[in-house]
């Protein structure tokens, strides 16, 4: 079976949500509404319902959920704060009283779907009712500011002739978001729980999941936002006024989302690398003054499993590893391959790398080239594909036994090997690049240029899958 590290989705959960959104900070990507034109159904009362899977942690500044500047005032905010990776939700009212309630515990888990709930109710006469933040179905408690609304104070989201932002704030460079969004859900008129939303699973009562919302009661100024369109991320599903699109493209639309969690890379492995994560940590761009390799956030340690990778740019072709690591990068100049528990598929001349050696194996390649990579921990094989051929006529690389290498699990890597800059593009099966063609695997996952399961494996056919949390306990064949 694969070990999947670190997620909060699971394999099947009755209601599916098909997509998500994907926001990139270098790409100041964020929504705007049109202002509302109705008034709310009751401005003392409403609800914001996210799920959400970080890419970019500590930034230079806040990362916004939503938000609505009314300039000096009324002004309201739900951010993660710049420089502990905590959660605040930040309300100025009409008359210039600032609250603000920041909870304790911080979200780093770049792996991980979190779902956020905000009930808003100013009538109630306890102040620490009047705003409740509940993170996976359970009520946060713990506070290292409590600043609560007065009473009865009216919200600025609902209010009419007023519009909000989702992802950003100011829209300026030092208040995006980055990472995704799915199931974002704004309700007017009522303070509703995280029962409304999602559900502990009654197998696994310790993992909150999704429900479907599309019957949900939505208010006058409410909306529901599903991700669903590529041409209109924008779109309100409840019918209500889109959203614009700001620096979002078709290819933001994602398949990674709260019921199948997708791998990505590893932001968190990259203290001897120093790169640029980007695209949903989907894109990396290495740093030019030393070498190394970076890896995927999970670990796989049965199975048959595919993913590929592109060359987008670098300072010289011949000085590129794709592959799989046994352990995270320990040193700023050992490259995939150093370690006898990593290998890869070099450029230069397609010899394949493990324990600081080479081997012949295939052909060099270049930017622009897709790399389709092969595992199978069945019979702990590696293969390499060039834009689709596998290469060493299918003859396949021995691989240890992912039980004896140093992290107990394959990771998906990729890196450099010179002091250069280059840039990798990863596609799990949830591209961040337009594909010419759109290939699932067999059980209907993913989206790869090239089809996992073309190709000759040792002289036979093997089913390689994508590495998502819907393919957990299916193991190709």
């Amino acid at each position: 079976m694969p070990l999947i590290l670190g997620t909060n989705s699971i394999k099947d959960t009755g209601f599916e949500v098909a997509n998500s959104c994907r926001f990139n900070i270098a790409d100041s990507a964020y929504l705007t509404t049109k202002t509302n034109g109705s008034e709310p159904t009751l401005g003392t009362k409403y609800t914001v319902s996210v799920w959400l899977k970080r890419s970019t942690l500590v930034n230079s500044s806040y990362q916004y959920i939503i938000s609505h500047d009314g300039g000096s005032n009324p002004r309201t905010h739900i951010r993660f704060n710049d420089d502990q990776d905590n959660l605040s939700w930040y309300i100025r009212d009409s008359g210039g009283t600032t609250s603000m309630l920041t909870a304790t515990r911080l979200f780093r888990d770049t792996n991980a779907w979190y779902h956020l709930v905000f009930a808003y109710d100013s009538t109630q006469a306890s102040a620490s009712n009047r705003q409740k933040i509940y993170v996976n179905g359970t009520q946060n408690t713990s506070f290292s500011s409590s600043g609560y609304v007065a009473q009865d104070v009216v919200n600025p989201f609902s209010a009419n002739g007023n519009a909000s932002k989702i992802a950003s704030f100011g829209g300026t460079a030092s208040d995006y978001y980055g990472g995704y969004m799915s199931e974002f859900v704004f309700v007017d008129g009522q303070a509703l729980t995280p029962t409304s939303f999602g559900e502990f699973d009654e197998d696994s009562p310790t993992i909150w999941k999704p429900i479907n919302v599309s019957g949900l009661t939505f208010g006058n100024n409410g909306y529901y936002l599903d991700f669903e369109a590529s041409d209109n991320l924008g779109n309100d599903a409840n019918g209500g006024t889109d959203f614009t699109e700001n620096n979002l493209a078709a290819t933001d639309q994602t398949t990674d989302t709260p019921t199948n969690n997708f791998c990505t890379m590893n932001p968190l492995d990259n203290y001897y690398g120093a790169g640029t994560f980007s695209e949903g940590n989907l894109k990396i761009v290495t740093l030019s003054s030393d070498y190394t390799y970076y890896t995927g956030t999970i670990g796989l340690t049965a199975g048959l499993w595919y993913f590929e990778a592109k060359l987008t740019a670098t300072a010289d072709d011949n000085q590129v590893h794709v592959g799989i690591a046994g352990r995270v990068t320990t040193n700023a100049q050992h490259e995939l391959g150093h370690y006898n528990d990593t290998y890869a598929y070099y450029s230069a001349d397609g010899d394949s790398r493990t324990n600081d050696g080479d081997t012949s194996y295939g052909t060099g390649f270049d930017t622009g080239d897709v790399l389709g990579v092969y595992i199978d921990l069945n019979a702990n094989k590696l293969y390499f594909a060039k834009n689709g051929t596998v290469q060493n006529s299918g003859t396949g690389i021995s691989i240890t036994d992912p039980a004896s290498v140093t992290a107990g699990a394959y990771f998906p890597a990729v890196g450099d090997w010179a002091n250069q800059s280059c840039t990798w593009e990863v596609n799990f099966g949830n591209p961040s690049w337009s594909l010419s063609s759109a290939v699932a695997d067999k059980n209907g996952y993913g989206s790869f240029e090239y089809n996992p399961s073309s190709g000759t494996f040792d002289s036979a056919s093997k089913d390689f899958l994508a590495i998502c949390t819907k393919n957990l306990g299916s193991d190709g064949g």
